[in-house]
């Protein structure tokens, strides 16, 4: 606990305003997480689109009262906010930085740092499965590991811990040396080299050179001997920048100067076994040089090798006996990556995360929840909370505190310590103990699940899969699953683009392209776009009861819709006399006035919408009705992403601007005005005009090949083989024989159809899946709920996954081969086929 006059003089502030001198134990960086309002100090930090300045006085409402801010904010701002500390500085990142860089100096334990293209989560949690018996751990929560990431986990930091394992990301030069400040690692890991995040570096040696600086301090480096490029970087780098051999070089590989010489790789089933010669013996004084050590471990990938090998060296290096370091690489766990979230039993909603239990990634987990609001009942399952470093009367608390102020309804606790602290959670709405896992399960029944969102949170000893299998509804194998981090990533992708104070509305209609409605909107809506759009009322009831508050514009409304839409605050778009008429009628009946409407034109596409010639009577109409408060006018681009088309495009925002001034002359209040559509977003940037729709580029998909690259997929459509046979050469495949086959073949059959969405052109050649690295083509006719693959050549085994569409086989090359759009696959996937959505 630092007290906030030490902080300030610490990050070198300028008081703006000063109030008491308050401890402070939590950093706030985001509005949205404020767990601890009286102990927090909230760093103004500013996105690609919103300033962090913005949020002040949302944050000072629910009771923070130390705040850092830039240059920007205006003294007089801090008038309204009464004994409230602001300290302004001139980087606020920096001054994150220059505080966690004091808290991790008053810390005198091993930490281990890791850095490297890929590998670095999973290292740093194989360390901790391998060393947490041991030590008490401190390491970043998930893949914190950038430049806000990673203050964020050193500032965990506490008396208790012996150990800390962070990682280090950067994606462009300059950015390591302030990680290393921040981290001070003593022993270093640099994992691989690869192409990820190369785009901010000139080339690879560069990449690798920035990657070193992490180490300039360290007193032990692991890294692969036998790559040349690390071998080489490392080299110049202990000769120019740690030419003092104060730096013990740990390396690894088959080459026979490598201190831990890798003698074979086998594989053998599911596992590996890995031999290998220790020649540096030097600091390991229970090691002879030259003597063979082996170890197995449950994998047989290669990327898993290699991490487990990284892991080996550290454990070699921190003196962990053979025995025990070859019992807990047998027992190494794959690393759960992300928070998924499925449907569940009884209209709940289930969120699995026993990737760890810890308090900080519990309130990543929370936050996750939070952002789902389709359900107003809430349930955390949590295990025991090993090796937090805290007490666990004041641990219990703290978790206690997190779940009455994230508004959790029901708590269910699983462990004999959560069981012994069960009194701290007795402000809870409902509670539950259990002393384990099977006592759980054997209550199962007992206790009611229904139309609620549930938190799965348990250590891996605890083995919570058990309980997800129950909680989760049993559908078929066939998933469609949605990269949240994918959507928010392309979202901020096109809000780079936009010009200032230019609005963005999120297009949901179609269950969202297939991607889903509540919780692609409960995402959006947790970021903060201004407005949804969906196609019919039905869409935006289903958004309101699962409790999204954005406005939402209904683009086809109908007469029989029209109470709903009321009763729901739903905005209806008017593009004909007859609709416009007839919910006038129905507002004046009902005397509401100025109800929120959206007034659609046609200027070109010819689908819906006021024409141009239809200006003076809808000009005579709007200024004399008082139940409607126009919210926008708007058209559609019939051809933005086309160059051939770009005067049509202009003449359409001639037309447009040309009816909304007329419009504008008879109200005598502003409206938006909005024609980008999401071709037009960057490719026609002074058509943004007052807001942008953002349709499919959200999902991944754009026709300008620049924002095309810049964008991430969203979707994966994955299923799995159900049989294989050896089909001979002149038999048929499939309804009619058209499946003919010329020569001796292995034939999939994969659990998907043309009722799960798969187009049914696609047969008989037409379309590919990805099989274990290798396009298989599809054989025969697609049938309703199966199809046949020709997998001749392929190492593949029933219960193989296969991609339909995803990150090796786009959806844009899919419906290319099925002669349409990439619109139409995904709005076609069946709601039959299980949707999936995951946080990274």
């Amino acid at each position: 606990m630092y007290y906030i006059f030490q902080i300030a003089k610490t990050i070198k502030a300028h008081w703006l305003q000063q109030a008491d001198d308050m401890p402070v134990e939590h950093i706030l960086l985001d509005s949205r997480k404020m767990l601890f309002p009286n102990s927090s100090i909230f760093f103004s930090l500013n996105g690609p689109v919103r300033k962090g300045n913005a949020f002040i006085g949302e944050l000072f409402a629910k009771g923070v009262r130390n705040f850092v801010v830039d240059e920007l904010f205006v003294l007089a701002a801090t008038e309204k906010f009464e004994h409230a500390n602001f300290m302004q500085v001139k980087d606020v990142l920096q001054a994150l930085h220059l505080l966690s860089s004091f808290h991790r100096r008053h810390f005198h334990i091993p930490v281990t740092g890791i850095t490297g293209s890929n590998g670095k989560t999973i290292v740093k949690e194989w360390l901790y499965q391998l060393l947490q018996p041991d030590y008490e751990i401190v390491r970043s929560p998930k893949s914190y590991n950038s430049q806000i990431g990673v203050p964020l986990s050193v500032w965990q930091m506490n008396a208790q811990h012996t150990l800390g394992i962070f990682e280090a990301g950067i994606s462009r030069p300059d950015e390591m040396a302030y990680l290393e400040k921040i981290i001070e690692p003593s022993i270093g890991v640099f994992t691989n080299i690869g192409e990820a995040h190369s785009e901010g570096f000139l080339n690879i040696r560069q990449k690798i050179n920035e990657k070193l600086k992490l180490f300039v301090k360290c007193k032990q480096l692991v890294y692969n001997a036998d790559s040349p490029d690390i071998s080489e970087a490392v080299n110049a780098f202990v000769n120019v920048v740690r030419n003092d051999g104060s730096l013990q070089l740990f390396t690894w590989g088959k080459k026979e100067t490598a201190s831990l010489q890798i003698v074979s790789v086998q594989k053998e089933g599911t596992c590996t076994h890995i031999t290998a010669t220790l020649n540096d013996a030097e600091k390991n004084s229970f090691n002879k040089k030259g003597s063979l050590k082996k170890i197995t471990i449950p994998f047989t990938d290669e990327a898993a090798v290699e991490n487990a090998i990284n892991c080996w060296c550290v454990l070699l290096l921190l003196g962990t006996s053979d025995i025990v370091t070859a019992e807990r690489m047998r027992c190494l766990r794959a690393v759960e990556m992300r928070l998924e979230l499925k449907k569940g039993i009884n209209q709940c909603a289930v969120i699995n995360d026993s990737y760890s239990a810890d308090i900080n990634s519990l309130t990543i987990a929370l936050d996750f929840l939070l952002q789902q609001r389709q359900h107003t009942k809430r349930t955390v399952i949590l295990s025991d909370i090993l090796q937090s470093g805290k007490e666990s009367a004041a641990l219990y608390r703290d978790v206690a505190a997190i779940l009455k102020q994230k508004k959790i309804n029901r708590f269910i606790g699983v462990g004999p310590q959560i069981l012994q602290h069960k009194d701290a959670f007795k402000n809870m709405d409902q509670t539950f103990f259990f002393t384990s896992t099977e006592a759980f399960k054997n209550n199962f029944y007992s206790i009611h699940f229904h139309n609620e969102s549930i938190l799965l949170k348990g250590a891996r000893i605890f083995e919570f899969e058990q309980i997800s299998h129950l909680l989760e509804e049993k559908v078929h194998q066939t998933v469609l699953e949605i990269n949240l981090n994918a959507i928010i990533h392309n979202l901020k992708q096109y809000q780079q683009q936009l010009n200032p104070a230019v609005k963005l509305m999120a297009m949901v209609k179609a269950f969202s392209y297939g991607s889903g409605s509540f919780e692609i909107a409960s995402l959006l809506q947790f970021h903060k776009v201004d407005y949804l759009a969906v196609a019919y009322a039905d869409e935006g009831v289903e958004l309101r009861r699962a409790g999204i508050a954005l406005p939402i514009m209904v683009m086809s409304p109908e007469e029989n819709t029209f109470d709903v839409m009321v009763q729901y605050n739903l905005e209806p778009e008017l593009y004909t006399f007859s609709i416009l008429n007839a919910f006038s009628r129905y507002l004046h009946q009902n005397g509401i006035k100025n109800y929120p409407v959206h007034i659609k034109l046609d200027t070109g596409m010819h689908r819906l919408g006021f024409e141009e010639q239809d200006m003076p009577q809808l000009t005579v109409l709007l200024k004399a009705s008082t139940v409607f408060k126009i919210q926008s006018v708007f058209s559609h681009l019939a051809a933005s992403g086309s160059s051939l088309h770009d005067d049509f495009t202009k003449q359409q925002a001639a037309i447009f601007l040309h009816c909304c001034n007329a419009l504008q002359a008879v109200l005598d209040y502003p409206f938006i005005k909005h024609i980008a559509n999401t071709s037009a977003i960057k490719k026609h940037r002074e058509l943004q005009f007052d807001m942008v729709r953002l349709g499919i580029g959200m999902y991944g998909v754009d026709d300008d090949d620049a924002m095309q690259h810049q964008v991430k997929n969203v979707t994966t459509l994955k299923t799995t083989i159900a049989q294989i046979k050896n089909v001979k050469a002149g038999d048929t495949v499939g309804y009619n024989r058209m499946g003919k086959i010329t020569s001796d073949s292995v034939i999939a059959t994969v659990r998907i159809g043309y009722a799960d969405g798969y187009p049914r052109i696609l047969g008989n050649g037409n379309g590919k899946m990805w099989v274990n690295g290798t396009l298989a083509r599809v054989t025969g006719n697609v049938c309703m709920d199966m199809l046949m693959l020709d997998v001749t050549g392929i190492d593949v085994k029933e219960g193989d996954e296969v991609i339909v569409f995803g990150e090796q086989l786009g959806v844009s090359e899919l419906a290319a081969w099925a002669g349409t759009i990439a619109y139409e696959i995904l709005a076609g996937i069946s709601q039959r086929v299980k949707r999936v959505y995951f946080e990274e």
